[in-house]
C-alpha cells in the first residue's frame, strides 16, 4: 500500500510548555468536529471530541477502523474519567491515583450519556490520563474528553513521530501537532477493572510487577477473549501493530542472521532486529541491522521507529528476533507476534 501524500496543516509545539496559540487553534479544529493528530508519551494519537459522534465516525474513516472496535477516552484526570463513567471501582481510584497520569488505561462501565461509538458498541468505555504536556494541554484547552487511537493506518504500526503520522494518514488529519518524539514508544497497558479480579487485557508501558503491587490479585489475561462483534479495548486483535513489510520472528539471533541472509539472496533489502550483537556469518549488503537494547524499556522506545525505518528503506521481508519470554517482556512480545506472520 502507497503511503499518502500529506497536505494537512502541520504545527511545531514545545514538549515541555505548549504555546497556548498552538493549543487554541487546536481546540478551534476539535470544536469543529475536526481531527487533531497530536503527541502522547506512548504514541501519537488521532484526537476527536469524545462526546461527538460524527467527529468519532470520521476517526473511524481516517483509519479504515471497524466500528466495533473502541476508542479510548483521554482524560484530565480521575474526575473527569469518573464523568464517563456509569460507576467508578475502588481499583480504579487505587490504580489512576498511582499511575496516572501516566501509560495506563482503565476500562470502566460506560456512563449513558457517552455516545456508545467511542466504545465500540459496548457498554464500557477505556479512560487514560496521558502524561504528555502537550496532551494534557490539549484536554484542559478543549474542557473535555479526547478520544484518540494511534494515528495510523488500521492494523499498521503506531506511530512514534509526527513524520509516521503524515506518512500514513496523509490529509485525512486537520492539524497535527508535531513535538519530537514519543519517550515511551509503545501503547499503555490496559486493564479492565469492572470486577474482581482486575485483569489486564493488553500489556503495555506499565508493567505487571507495578501493578501487582497495587492490586496483588490482578490477572495477565495473555489470551483474551475478542471477538468480532464485543471488544472493549483497543489493541486486541490477533493481527495488529504490523510493518508493511512481511514480519518474521526467529528464536535466536543467531537463527534471525541465518533467516535474513537467506532472504536477502533473492535480492530485495531485507530487515533484521535483533538484540543481541550479531556474530558470524557475515551478513549481506542488503541485510539492513538494527540491534536494540537488551533492556525492555529501551527496546520499546525504538521498536515502532525501527520498523518503521525499515518499510521507508524498502524492506520486503523483516526477520526479528524473540524477545526473553520473562514478564517484563511480555508486551514487546504480543506487539512482535500480533505484527507478525509465522516465523523461520
Amino acid at each position: 500500500m502507497q503511503e499518502a501524500s500529506f497536505r494537512s496543516r502541520v504545527l511545531s509545539v514545545d514538549p515541555q510548555r505548549p504555546q497556548a496559540a498552538v493549543l487554541e487553534e487546536a481546540r478551534r479544529v476539535l470544536v469543529r468536529g475536526g481531527l487533531v493528530a497530536f503527541p502522547t508519551e506512548t504514541v501519537y494519537g488521532l484526537g476527536a471530541r469524545a462526546l461527538d459522534e460524527e467527529a468519532i465516525r470520521r476517526v473511524f474513516a481516517a483509519k479504515g477502523r471497524p466500528t466495533q472496535h473502541p476508542l479510548i477516552a483521554h482524560v484530565q484526570g480521575e474526575a473527569q474519567a469518573r464523568s464517563l463513567a456509569r460507576f467508578w471501582p475502588e481499583a480504579a481510584s487505587r490504580l489512576s491515583r498511582a499511575l496516572w497520569p501516566g501509560p495506563l488505561t482503565l476500562v470502566v462501565d460506560r456512563a449513558p450519556h457517552v455516545p456508545p461509538s467511542v466504545a465500540g458498541g459496548s457498554d464500557s468505555i477505556a479512560v487514560r490520563a496521558p502524561a504528555h504536556a502537550v496532551a494534557q494541554g490539549l484536554i484542559g484547552a478543549l474542557g473535555e474528553p479526547i478520544a484518540a487511537p494511534s494515528a495510523n493506518r488500521y492494523q499498521g504500526v503506531s506511530p512514534t513521530t509526527a513524520q509516521h503520522v503524515a506518512r500514513q494518514l496523509g490529509d485525512k488529519v486537520d492539524l497535527l501537532l508535531d513535538s519530537g518524539p514519543c519517550q515511551t514508544g509503545i501503547e499503555s497497558t490496559v486493564v479492565d477493572v469492572r470486577s474482581a479480579p482486575a485483569r489486564v487485557l493488553r500489556p503495555g508501558a506499565v508493567d505487571m510487577a507495578t501493578l501487582r503491587a497495587l492490586i496483588p490479585g490482578i490477572v495477565a489475561d495473555r489470551e483474551p477473549v475478542a471477538s468480532e462483534r464485543h471488544r472493549v479495548a483497543p489493541g486486541m486483535g490477533a493481527r495488529h501493530y504490523a510493518p508493511r513489510a512481511r514480519l518474521l520472528l526467529a528464536a535466536s539471533c543467531a537463527a534471525a542472521c541465518r533467516a535474513a541472509n537467506a532472504l536477502a539472496m533473492e535480492g530485495a533489502p531485507v530487515g533484521l532486529v535483533v538484540y543481541d550483537p550479531p556474530g558470524a556469518p557475515a551478513l549481506a549488503d542488503n541485510v539492513l541491522v538494527h540491534t536494540l537494547a537488551r533492556d525492555p524499556a529501551q527496546y520499546a522506545q525504538r521498536l515502532y521507529g525501527t520498523l518503521h525505518e525499515l518499510d521507508e528503506a524498502g524492506a520486503v521481508v523483516i526477520v526479528a528476533q524473540r524477545v526473553p519470554a520473562d514478564e517484563s517482556w511480555w508486551a514487546i512480545a504480543d506487539r512482535l507476534q500480533r505484527g507478525s506472520s509465522l516465523g523461520p
